[in-house]
């Protein structure tokens, strides 16, 4: 977001744990990045009005919004900040957790250009026919609005059911504590957007990561890890 965004940020949570912990992170990745934290600050969860916070944003001239206020209030926020301006005078948008599912609450010109990192998008079922066969075999048996998503943590909850199978077969049995034993080094080497395994003695997994653009409402996978990425930042 630096290179292509600019350098000062204002990031924007709901108040509770999970938006303080990335940001704690994201300001050190900004910081050490040359960039500048113009504000930090948190709205209840059940916001919807962000009139005083966008005012702030246009005012400090913020280059980058790093989102991370939460369902319902995010899509009125975006909604606002489109309305400012923001994106028009060049300012651009990142939410991590925004999937497929979350596109779908703004209109797609009020979000174009956000920055989304996630383990998984539609556009990797081009590429990868894994991926493409869980994808079809997901709308086939659950036709409708609701997609195959990572943020909506779906292709999380496919991946611990075939890790947890993995560690079954190799247990031998589904008593609890063999089961535990095995799922602490579990891999599997088919996943929707690639591979991934369990990182002993830490219950977090490793896996691709992916860096997605949305354009036109739809997700454009813009760059990807080398490989499977540690959870450290967890």
């Amino acid at each position: 977001m630096i290179k292509n965004g600019g350098r000062r940020f204002a990031l924007p949570g709901s108040n509770y744990v999970w938006p303080q912990t990335i940001n704690a992170y994201a300001r050190k990745v900004i910081e050490s990045n040359g960039g500048e934290v113009v504000f930090e600050e948190y709205y209840p969860l059940d916001q919807i009005e962000f009139s005083s916070t966008v005012s702030r944003i246009t005012s400090n001239k913020v280059d980058v919004v790093f989102n991370s206020v939460i369902p319902p209030g995010v899509s009125s926020f975006f909604k606002q900040l489109y309305e400012a301006g923001f994106s028009r005078n060049g300012g651009r948008l990142g939410c991590v957790y925004y999937d497929e599912n979350t596109l779908e609450m703004n209109q797609a010109h009020e979000i174009e250009g956000l920055a989304s990192s996630l383990d998984y998008y539609k556009a990797l079922a081009v590429e990868d026919p894994v991926s493409a066969k869980i994808q079809s075999a997901y709308e086939k048996q659950f036709p409708g609005k609701f997609r195959f998503s990572a943020g909506s943590a779906a292709t999380g909850t496919y991946r611990g059911l075939k890790l947890w199978e993995a560690a079954v077969r190799e247990a031998g049995t589904t008593d609890r504590e063999a089961v535990a034993a095995a799922l602490d080094h579990a891999k599997i080497a088919q996943g929707p957007g690639g591979p991934a395994e369990m990182v002993p003695g830490k219950r977090h997994c490793r896996m691709n990561m992916y860096i997605g653009l949305a354009k036109a409402g739809q997700y454009e996978v813009v760059a990807r890890s080398a490989g499977p990425v540690e959870p450290k930042e967890c």
